[in-house]
């Protein structure tokens, strides 16, 4: 299991991922989730990937080799004319992924399965930011729901629909979503440190800040410890319950 997260604000797009694999309870190991790719100055993609690591990688690997001509070195999904293009070619390999390496053929369900999230903006475009599933298609972010979650969602995601708003700094962003990740570490053992961040602003054409938060670090530590003591403080708060008379059905 995974969990990853790309969300969409005013100032640009932040982007977070665990690391965390494993093929049992005795084999866990730590693998970077997320992706990027920039020509400076005219786009900037990021990919963050849920599911089979074998289908992934492998996935990520077409994208790369492959190029829009034989002579060229450069991979097509940096020749892509615009953001909704390149989801659809992404989505075009995850399917043939999964395809030629199911025994059974393309299965949404089956053990080869993965999914994806793709934010990022092209000279000539907005950012935009895409949820591509397992059959390859996709959808888009949008003022109604301007952030994609993938892997083990549930725990993180009432944090950041109590608390997201689209005016937020992109550092506001990464306090929102550490604490959506410290929650849904503390619940499933499958999500775990290290996580990395990205950001991206808009009309930049580039990488922006990235980071890598592990159990040492001293921001996430406060981050974690933090929202502990507020949850109890505010727990507090609530008013005390009073037993009444019970009342006869």
């Amino acid at each position: 299991m995974t969990y990853c997260v790309g969300l969409l604000v005013d100032r640009g797009l932040v982007f977070m991922s665990d690391t965390r694999t494993n093929a049992g309870i005795d084999n866990i190991s730590v693998v970077s989730k997320m992706k990027t790719w920039s020509v400076p100055g005219e786009r900037f993609l990021c990919l963050l990937s849920a599911g089979n690591l074998a289908t992934t990688q492998s996935t990520v690997s077409l994208l790369e080799e492959r190029s829009v001509a034989p002579a060229d070195r450069e991979p097509a999904i940096l020749n892509q004319p615009s953001m909704f293009q390149t989801a659809k070619l992404i989505g075009d390999t995850l399917r043939e992924v999964i395809s030629y390496t199911s025994p059974s053929g393309q299965k949404a369900d089956g053990r080869f399965s993965a999914s994806f999230v793709l934010g990022g903006q092209i000279k000539g475009g907005r950012p935009r930011l895409f949820m591509i599933y397992p059959e390859g298609n996709f959808i888009e972010a949008g003022a109604d729901n301007p952030f994609f979650q993938i892997g083990e969602h549930k725990y993180g995601r009432p944090i950041i629909i109590r608390t997201y708003d689209a005016g937020m700094a992109l550092e506001e962003v990464a306090k929102l979503l550490l604490v959506s990740f410290d929650s849904t570490i503390r619940s499933n053992l499958s999500v775990g440190l290290p996580i990395d961040l990205q950001f991206y602003e808009a009309d930049s054409f580039m990488p922006g800040y990235r980071h890598r938060f592990d159990q040492r670090d001293p921001y996430y530590q406060l981050i974690s410890e933090g929202w502990s003591d507020s949850l109890k403080a505010a727990f507090d708060q609530l008013p005390a319950f009073e037993r009444t008379a019970d009342v006869e059905a």
